[in-house]
C-alpha cells in the first residue's frame, strides 16, 4: 500500500482538508497522513466546511513533521509555500508535489464570508485531491 504525507505550516486547515479528501478518494489504496512544520490544532472551521461536504475530519489530530521522520512515504505533497521552503529532507524516495492553496484561516469578513472562503479553498483542494488520486493510483 502506498503512503502519502500532506504538509502545511500548522497542520490546521489545508493539510487537514487534503488528508480528508485524499483518504476519501484513495479509499483502501493508500495510507494518508498530514503534518505541519508547526502544530496549531485542527481548525474548527475546517471541520465544519468538510462536514458540509460529507467528510468527517473531527477526529484528525494536528501533527508535527518530526513525528514522521522514520517513515518512508511514496508521495509528499506540500500545500503552502512556507511548508515547501522549510520542509525537512526525507531520506526516502518520496515523489514531491506542491500546490500553494490560499490559507482560509486568514479569511476576513462576516462569518458567512469567512465560511464561503473556507468552502472555496475546500473545493480547490477537493479537485486537486481527486485528480491526484486518479493520476497516481
Amino acid at each position: 500500500m502506498k503512503s502519502i504525507l500532506v504538509l502545511c505550516t500548522g497542520n490546521s486547515c489545508r493539510s487537514q482538508i487534503a488528508e480528508g479528501y485524499l483518504r476519501h478518494f484513495a479509499a483502501e489504496k493508500a495510507k494518508v497522513y498530514s503534518a505541519g512544520v508547526e502544530t496549531h490544532g485542527v481548525n474548527p472551521k475546517a471541520v465544519e466546511t468538510m462536514k458540509a461536504d460529507g467528510i468527517d475530519i473531527s477526529k484528525h489530530t494536528s501533527n508535527n513533521i518530526n513525528e514522521y521522520q522514520g517513515l518512508n512515504f511514496d508521495y509528499v505533497i506540500t500545500v503552502c509555500d512556507h511548508a515547501r521552503e522549510v520542509c525537512p529532507f526525507f531520506p526516502s524516495g518520496a515523489e514531491k508535489f506542491h500546490y500553494n492553496f490560499p490559507d482560509p484561516a486568514k479569511a476576513t469578513g462576516t462569518e458567512a464570508e469567512v465560511m464561503e472562503q473556507f468552502a472555496n479553498v475546500r473545493d480547490m483542494i477537493k479537485q486537486y485531491s481527486k485528480e491526484f488520486i486518479e493520476k497516481h493510483f
